[in-house]
């Protein structure tokens, strides 16, 4: 079982950018996809990105495209997410997720973008 702690939530202006942090431990999560998802007020949970053990990235939506930007970090095991240009549309609690089997969820972090 892989437990994960986000970090890094805040609240912002319209337009500034914050950088979450999801910390890794327990199983080696190295080998294994990691992704940041986000739940809005009154909506459901949404991915915004989503990075393999290689590196590679993908950002499933275009509105997040171009603004968010995941890494990961295999010595320090962590994956990250930074956001720019932020809207108040990005609010919500931000949750890091292991693809592991069961999958593992972090206990998300508050986002808020104030307009």
């Amino acid at each position: 079982q892989v437990q994960l702690v986000e970090s890094g939530g805040g609240l912002v202006q319209s337009g500034g950018s914050l950088r979450l942090s999801c910390a890794a431990s327990g199983s080696d999560s190295s080998l294994l996809s990691m992704g940041w998802y986000r739940q809005a007020p009154g909506k459901e949970r949404e991915l915004v990105a989503i990075v393999l053990p290689s590196g590679a990235a993908s950002y499933p939506s275009l509105s997040m495209k171009g603004r968010f930007t995941i890494s990961r970090d295999h010595a320090k095991n962590t994956v990250s997410l930074q956001m720019n240009n932020l809207k108040p549309e990005d609010t919500g609690v931000y949750y890091c997720r292991a693809y592991s089997d069961p999958p593992s969820w972090g206990q998300g972090t508050q986002v808020t973008i104030s307009s």
